[in-house]
């Protein structure tokens, strides 16, 4: 397929704002390389998969380590295996070692020693962009992280730039009920803000209504404002598997481009919402089917004879230019 990202061209040589940590100055770059550290997907409609997928339908050049193995469809989770934390340090190592990563993106952790690596990799390594997914809630309603692997996962939010909880894990990181609000969205919003120093997405997927607002709170003043919020309309469909896997790796890659929070969910939610009205042309699964990453692509027609391919597509068009007046006294010879 050919591929156009769905994002300007990086400013040359731009130099993205400190964001209140102890990193290096980032150049941004047209094609960044985003590492995703997070759980996989067999069927590939989220995790890794969607990652990676994301990554590249935002133009950038995507990286993976693995830090749970999945057995699970559209339809649910079967069963999950999380390989020693020492082997995903060693991932880790081996690709910081040797690539410069411009964003990386946390998914699911698994468990308090998978954390304290991830945790002690970004002390070292010290990544420009870091966004985290705090996958805490099964979407049965269930917790996902017994209680040492919460605590654990909560020390690491200081180290992220943007957190993109949904509800019910917003709810979890600032200890009140689940809110039923838009309002009360943003306030919890800005508490973890204020609590952890990093910028928070608070999104609006899981609320009543046929609105579907999204909104970036930055309690320090990173933002042009404390709360940005982007509108939307709610996107009625079943094929919602991974949409914030992907929502949250195609932020880390829009901002290691752009450099700006803002900009880059202005330009990453028309996208997922184009994902989202697309995915019933994939036609995975019976369940909760996975959304369409790249349905902003042109695809490439089925091999054969070119002259064959175009006689076929361009066969209404010529047929409107016989039918038109001018043409037709042109070929009776009656044209005035």
């Amino acid at each position: 397929m050919a591929s156009t990202s769905v994002l300007p061209p990086a400013t040359p040589a731009a130099v993205r704002p400190a964001p209140g940590r102890s990193v290096s100055a980032h150049v941004l770059r047209d094609v960044p390389r985003v590492l995703s550290i997070a759980g996989s997907d067999p069927s590939g409609g989220a995790g890794v998969q969607a990652d990676l997928k994301s990554i590249a339908a935002l133009g950038g050049y995507g990286m993976a380590a693995i830090t749970a193995l999945t057995v699970q469809n559209t339809q649910g989770v079967r069963a999950v295996h999380v390989p020693p934390a020492s082997f995903l340090g060693q991932q880790l190592d081996a690709i910081s070692d040797d690539i410069t990563i411009d964003a990386v993106k946390i998914g699911m952790l698994g468990d308090a020693a998978v954390i304290a690596v991830v945790r002690d990799w970004l002390e070292k390594v010290r990544p420009a962009v870091v966004v985290l997914d705090p996958v805490m809630v099964a979407t049965s309603g269930d917790r996902l992280l017994q209680a040492p692997a919460e605590a654990a996962l909560r020390a690491l939010l200081p180290l992220a730039d943007l957190i993109t909880p949904n509800l019910a894990e917003l709810a979890i990181l600032v200890g009140e009920p689940q809110a039923r609000e838009w309002t009360d969205a943003l306030a919890q919003g800005r508490r973890l803000s204020a609590a952890t120093g990093a910028t928070v997405l608070v999104k609006g997927g899981h609320l009543d209504g046929g609105a579907c607002p999204d909104a970036l709170v930055n309690a320090g003043g990173l933002l042009a404002r404390e709360v940005v919020e982007v509108t939307g309309d709610r996107i009625p469909t079943r094929n919602s598997h991974g949409t914030g896997c992907s929502l949250s790796s195609a932020m880390a890659t829009a901002q290691a481009r752009l450099g700006d929070w803002e900009a880059s969910l202005r330009q990453v939610k028309p996208w997922l919402v184009g994902a989202l009205l697309a995915s019933d042309q994939l036609e995975v699964g019976g369940g909760n089917g996975p959304i369409h990453h790249f349905h902003h692509m042109q695809h490439v027609p089925a091999s054969g004879e070119f002259a064959q391919v175009l006689r076929r597509e361009s066969a209404p068009d010529l047929e409107a230019i016989f039918g038109l007046d001018f043409i037709r006294e042109l070929a009776s010879g009656t044209l005035a």
